[in-house]
């Protein structure tokens, strides 16, 4: 694989993948801007490896192309391709010292001057005289350092990353997602990073995909993803969120009227995915605000009454459970600034947010609300 000038893009076209009856991969049609670090975001069993190993050349597809620029790679085996991947196992030859596992893919093409290149890349990943030890001499963090510099000396136009950073503790997972972030402007090489981990995606990519179930349910900045979700389903896996089940009854003016449990709220219409019949009123926790009544509620914020029911310190915030009138447990997340103490569990509060940070989403009739739990993990950006 020699050292070619860009190809482009990278795009999907209608690709499937389909295991006998079982569709892992549905019609998957995608552009991977040339240069930007790609994320695919999902859970377990969501396509997104699948959608890497026919990137790879490592799974078939059933039907659709896999393009680079306007070259179809699909029919290539992997090693004819220019993509290489780094896997979660970094796959490193335990028998070859460091210098050598990364010299591999130039030897292999009957380079023999390796010692320069193996020495620049050695310095890109920050690891200047390891060369000579073995793998099992370095840590965790070392070795997935030297998986990604035995990658990228092969001057590939597409960097495929499977779950790159999972076996690495948390700490260490950090440091990794910014050196990783670092890696990538210096190189400038097309990074596709699948992962399971929101906080992971959000950290290092330009773009995330959001995939469910063998599709992308939404596409975008990171940001623009969180602060205004497609779905229910990408409101609660990036994040968390409140979703309020009510029955929206049409634009008004600059505004959409829902009217949930009874009570009437207003979302702003270009916050608003759908605008009339059944929707979300959808809230982030860290945007609802609690209060001892409503006559503390600041003029133009929206508000509902409930008692606290459980409360979780974090560090750097507490999370609170506030269980309305109607019996629904909705999430808030109040910073742990030194300002204002913490609220017991059986407080009466008055929860209240801004309009302007509220969404409404589709949703199926007969659907309730939803609240994401408490996290086991916390929230994205919890722990710095």
């Amino acid at each position: 694989m020699e050292h070619e000038t860009p190809a482009g893009d990278l795009r999907l076209a209608n690709l499937t993948k389909r295991f006998g009856v079982f569709t892992a991969v549905d019609d998957l049609s995608l552009t991977i801007p040339q240069g930007s670090f790609f994320a695919l975001l999902g859970a377990s069993g969501c396509g997104k490896t699948t959608t890497l190993r026919m990137i790879a050349g490592l799974e078939e597809p059933t039907s659709g192309q896999v393009l680079l620029g306007d070259r179809d790679i699909a029919g290539l085996r992997p090693y004819k391709r220019p993509v290489n991947t780094v896997f979660q196992s970094y796959a490193l030859f335990p028998h070859l010292d460091i210098h050598e596992n990364v010299a591999f893919g130039l030897r292999r093409r009957g380079i023999r001057k390796v010692t320069d290149q193996v020495e620049r890349m050695l310095a890109l990943v920050q690891l200047e005289g390891y060369g000579r030890r073995k793998p099992a001499q370095l840590s965790g963090g070392q070795q997935q350092r030297v998986a990604l510099a035995r990658a990228l000396i092969n001057h590939p136009q597409v960097l495929l990353l499977d779950e790159p950073l999972g076996a690495l503790d948390l700490k260490l997972r950090r440091q990794m997602q910014i050196e990783l972030k670092r890696i990538q402007t210096e190189v400038g090489i097309t990074f596709v990073h699948v992962t399971h981990d929101q906080e992971e995606a959000m950290t290092m990519a330009d773009t995330v995909a959001v995939m469910n179930a063998g599709r992308i349910e939404q596409l975008g900045a990171p940001a623009d993803i969180y602060e205004y979700p497609a779905t229910a389903f990408v409101a609660n896996f990036l994040g968390q969120s409140n979703l309020l089940a009510g029955e929206a009854a049409g634009r008004t003016g600059d505004d959409v009227p829902v009217t949930a449990h009874g009570a009437r709220f207003s979302v702003p219409a270009g916050r608003a995915r759908a605008d009339r019949g059944p929707v979300f009123l959808g809230v982030r926790p860290e945007k609802l605000h609690l209060v001892g009544g409503p006559d503390q509620v600041p003029a133009g914020h929206q508000h509902v009454g409930g008692v606290v029911s459980d409360a979780s310190y974090v560090g750097v915030s507490t999370q609170y459970l506030v269980r309305t009138a109607w019996g629904s447990e909705l999430s808030a997340f109040a910073a742990n600034s030194g300002i204002g103490g913490r609220l017991p569990v059986g407080t009466p509060v008055t929860a209240h947010w801004d309009p302007r940070h509220a969404f409404l989403l589709p949703r199926a009739a007969g659907e309730d609300d939803q609240t994401s739990p408490l996290l086991d993990e916390p929230p994205v950006g919890a722990l710095s």
